[in-house]
C-alpha cells in the first residue's frame, strides 16, 4: 500500500472516534499495552510529559514543545485530532511524521493489528511512540485523547504530568459531575511524579486532585497559585503580559509575548510556566531566552493552527476550535469585545453534543450562517438552524463552512467581524487553513 491507501486502510479497518463517536471508544489500557509490548515498549525509551484536561491541553502541549525545542531538545509531540492531515498528530521538533514511516509501520504490524482489533486511536498512540523511538527524541509531549485514567496514552510514566482544567465535555464517557470528570483527569497522576494543575477551580475539583496526588506521593502545584498575570494586552497580533511570582511578589517574566493570542491562553500560561520550572528542577536546561522565544513562536515551531486564528482583516475573521460550553464561553467573551458594525457567526457542530447550552452563549443580534462539518458525526445544518432558532438565533443554511464563510464575507461591510467555529471539524474544513 502507498501512503493514501495506508491511511484509507487505517480509517476503514479501525473504529475512529471522530467519525462514529461512542462505538469507537475503547476505555482501558490493555490493548495499547499489548500493542506496545509487541513493538518492544518504545514508550520506555525516552522521557515524556503527559498533558490532560478538558480545555487547553492542546495549546499547553504545543507551548511546552515549542519552549523545549528552543532550549535545544529534540522534541516529540503527539496530539489529536488533526485538522488537515493525519501526519499533524505526530511531530518531531515541529516536523510531521514521515509518510514512509506510516506505510512501513502499518505494513509490518498489519497482521498483529488485525488479530488484536484495536481502535484507530490505540494504533496511532503506538505508532507515535514507535516513531519517537526511531527518531531518538530527547523528550516527548503527549496529549491525552479523552479523560486520562483509561486513555490509551496513560501507559507512560512521565517526568511530569500537567492537567489544565476540568469542565463538562464527553459526559457520557467521563461522568456527569465535575468530581467524576476530575477523577478521570487525575488518572494521569503517577506515583512520585510531580503534577502541575494550571487552574484553581471549584473545591470539588481540587479535592480530587489533592487527594489523588497525596495517595500517589506526587508533588502537586497549581499554576494559578504560583503566578499572577498583569497588564495583558494585544500588541501586533500577540498577547503581551507581565507575570508576577505570587511566592516572591517579584515581576519574573516582564513583557512575555504569546503568539497564541486567544485570551483563554491566560488560563493556560501559568500552568505552562509552572511546568517549565518543574522541568528545570528535574534537570532540563531551559533558559529564559528559550522560554520567551518558545512562547512567541509556538505556531511556527509546532504547526499549531485553529486557536483564535485570524483569517482576514477586512472584514475581520477569526476561527477557533472551541467546541464545548467552557471553551466557547471564553472565545465568545473575546469575540464580543471586538469593535464591529455587525457580528456574524459561521457555526457547525457534531451531532452527539448537547448544544442547547452552547447556543445560548451566542448573541441574539448576530447574523448566522449554519453549516456542517464533513464528518460522519456532523449535525445536519438544517437541524442546527432549528435548534438555534429556539435560542433566538436566526440565519441561513449552507452545505459546508467554506460556502458559509464566503456568503458571510460577501454580505459584510469592512467594519464587520466574523466568527467561525463550533467544532474542531468545522475549522478543519476551512480552505484558508
Amino acid at each position: 500500500m502507498n501512503y493514501q491507501e495506508t491511511i484509507d486502510y487505517l480509517y476503514s479497518r479501525l473504529p475512529v472516534f471522530q467519525n462514529i463517536g461512542a462505538r469507537a471508544f475503547k476505555p482501558g489500557l490493555h490493548t495499547t499495552l499489548q500493542l506496545c509490548n509487541h513493538l518492544g515498549n518504545p514508550q520506555e525509551k525516552f522521557k515524556t510529559i503527559h498533558v490532560g484536561g478538558t480545555n487547553g491541553k492542546g495549546s499547553t502541549s504545543h507551548m511546552l514543545a515549542s519552549v523545549l525545542q528552543e532550549a535545544g531538545y529534540k522534541v516529540g509531540l503527539y496530539t489529536s485530532p488533526h485538522l488537515k492531515s493525519f501526519t499533524e498528530r505526530i511531530r518531531v521538533s515541529g516536523a510531521s511524521i514521515d509518510e514512509d514511516f506510516i506505510v512501513e509501520f502499518t505494513a509490518v504490524n498489519k497482521s498483529y493489528i488485525e488479530s488484536l482489533s484495536p481502535s484507530f486511536f490505540e494504533v496511532t498512540v503506538a505508532m507515535a511512540f514507535s516513531y519517537f523511538e526511531r527518531c531518538q527524541v530527547d523528550v516527548a509531549v503527549i496529549e491525552v485523547g479523552m479523560g486520562g485514567r483509561l486513555d490509551s496514552t496513560n501507559i507512560i510514566t512521565p517526568v511530569l504530568s500537567v492537567i489544565t482544567n476540568v469542565s463538562f465535555d464527553h459526559v457520557q464517557f467521563l461522568g456527569d459531575t465535575l468530581g467524576k470528570i476530575a477523577f478521570e483527569k487525575a488518572g494521569i497522576i503517577k506515583n512520585e511524579v510531580p503534577v502541575v494543575i494550571s487552574e484553581k477551580q471549584e473545591i470539588e475539583i481540587s479535592n480530587v486532585f489533592d487527594q489523588t496526588a497525596s495517595e500517589r506521593n506526587s508533588e502537586i502545584d497549581y499554576g494559578a497559585d504560583l503566578f499572577e498575570i498583569s497588564n495583558a494586552k494585544h500588541i501586533n497580533g500577540a498577547l503581551s503580559l507581565n507575570i508576577v511570582s505570587k511566592v516572591s511578589g517579584q515581576l519574573v517574566y516582564p513583557d512575555l509575548n504569546l503568539d497564541l493570542a486567544g485570551e483563554y491562553q491566560l488560563k493556560n500560561i501559568c500552568g505552562v510556566l509552572a511546568a517549565i520550572e518543574k522541568l528545570q528542577n528535574a534537570g532540563f536546561e531551559i533558559s529564559k531566552d528559550a522560554l520567551y522565544k518558545g512562547l512567541s513562536h509556538v505556531q511556527g515551531n509546532t504547526g499549531l493552527k485553529g486557536r483564535w486564528q485570524k483569517l482576514y482583516d477586512k472584514p475581520l475573521v477569526y476561527c477557533d476550535t472551541a467546541h464545548n460550553y467552557a471553551g466557547v464561553s471564553e472565545t465568545m467573551k473575546q469575540f464580543n469585545s471586538l469593535v464591529s458594525k455587525q457580528k456574524r457567526f459561521v457555526i457547525g457542530f457534531v451531532s452527539d453534543k448537547d448544544i442547547s447550552s452552547i447556543l445560548n452563549l451566542f448573541p441574539g443580534e448576530g447574523i448566522y450562517y449554519f453549516c456542517q462539518p464533513s464528518n460522519l458525526r456532523a449535525l445536519d445544518a438544517s437541524e442546527l438552524q432549528q435548534e438555534a432558532f429556539k435560542s433566538g438565533l436566526k440565519g441561513n443554511v449552507y452545505p459546508n463552512v467554506n460556502l458559509a464563510l464566503e456568503a458571510a464575507i460577501l454580505e459584510s461591510d469592512q467594519e464587520d467581524t466574523i466568527y467561525v467555529g463550533g467544532s474542531t471539524f468545522v475549522v478543519a474544513d476551512l480552505d484558508q487553513l
